[in-house]
């Protein structure tokens, strides 16, 4: 794998995350991330402050590539793929 391809996915993750966030937040779930939570409190509007987050996470992102850690890069990767997994079985499970 590319190194480069580690930032897409992780880009890509990052939206996946954020998408499954608002789908929580419109069916009444409260964020559990306070550090999220208070980004989406401070913010003009609850979804600016998902992306801000997500933005600043991307910049990491690409610091870590920048910088040679695309071993974190990757394990982040995989850390996101579980949550968003993670999102979707509660979203799902919940609708019944």
């Amino acid at each position: 794998m590319t190194h480069s391809s580690h930032i897409v996915q992780f880009t890509y993750l990052q939206a996946l995350d954020l998408l499954t966030t608002i789908a929580f937040l419109l069916n009444g779930v409260v964020e559990g991330n306070p550090m999220v939570r208070w980004s989406m409190a401070v913010a003009p509007d609850p979804v600016s402050g998902l992306f801000a987050v997500k933005a600043a996470a991307v910049g990491l992102g690409l610091y870590c590539l920048r910088v040679g850690k695309e071993k974190l890069l990757s394990r982040m990767n995989i850390f996101f793929a579980a949550l968003v997994a993670w999102n979707l079985v509660c979203l799902i499970a919940s609708s019944q």
